[in-house]
């Protein structure tokens, strides 16, 4: 992921926007991450006959190239499934900025590339209204911490390994072993000796071979 991302702005101004909600439960079934974007937010954008609404914004012709979700608190709360956020990037959502995040979300939206910005609830109000008529662009700057839009720059708070890793991709080995190798490998030889010197000998035989 680049180290700004930028994208037309989806406003849903909604609280507690839950994982059920993001993709119901029916298709947790599906193990493929590729095409989950047909389900997103499924029961708000179709009705029983599966025909989309009109009034729900991704329905709207203005925000269907939309990359930059902005909602309000709580985004994510609820079951713990991964496949909503599979869901939100498999549609092209590369950022979702609201108040708060639920925490099982959270972490799973770093370990796919989607970036969770918490930004204050004055500053979304502004962006949703600004983004009604499905003009504006917003650029979340994970380099210097900035949300920018409409000539405004906004700083937001972000773990630095959350950051790191979403500017350069890295997966969770990968930042294990970047950071923390050298106590792997320190454990790994106290652990010998630990072996050698602390079992019994028909078990270090056994362990051994």
């Amino acid at each position: 992921m680049p180290e700004k991302i930028e994208g037309k702005a989806v406003p849903l101004p909604l609280d507690n926007v839950d994982t059920d909600q993001i993709i119901p439960a029916q298709f947790l079934r599906l193990l493929n991450k590729e095409g989950l974007g047909r389900y997103l937010f499924y029961r708000w954008r179709y009705d029983e006959k599966e025909r989309p609404k009109s009034d729900f914004v991704l329905n709207d012709p203005r925000f269907r190239d939309g990359t930059v979700l902005v909602s309000k608190k709580n985004f994510g709360i609820g079951s713990s499934r991964e496949n909503a956020v599979w869901a939100l990037t498999d549609y092209g959502i590369k950022a979702v900025l609201a108040e708060s995040f639920g925490d099982i979300f959270y972490g799973n939206s770093i370990k796919n590339g989607l970036a969770c910005i918490k930004l204050p609830e004055s500053v979304l109000d502004d962006i949703i209204e600004k983004a009604k008529d499905g003009k504006l662009t917003v650029t979340v700057d994970l380099l210097n911490k900035k949300v920018v839009y409409a000539g405004k720059e906004v700083s937001f708070e972000i773990e630095e390994y959350a950051r790191r890793r979403l500017m350069s991709g890295e997966s969770e080995i990968d930042y294990t072993l970047s950071h923390y190798s050298k106590k792997i490998e320190e454990y790994e030889r106290n652990m010998k000796s630990f072996i050698k010197t602390n079992l019994n000998e028909p078990l270090k035989k056994l362990i051994e071979g």
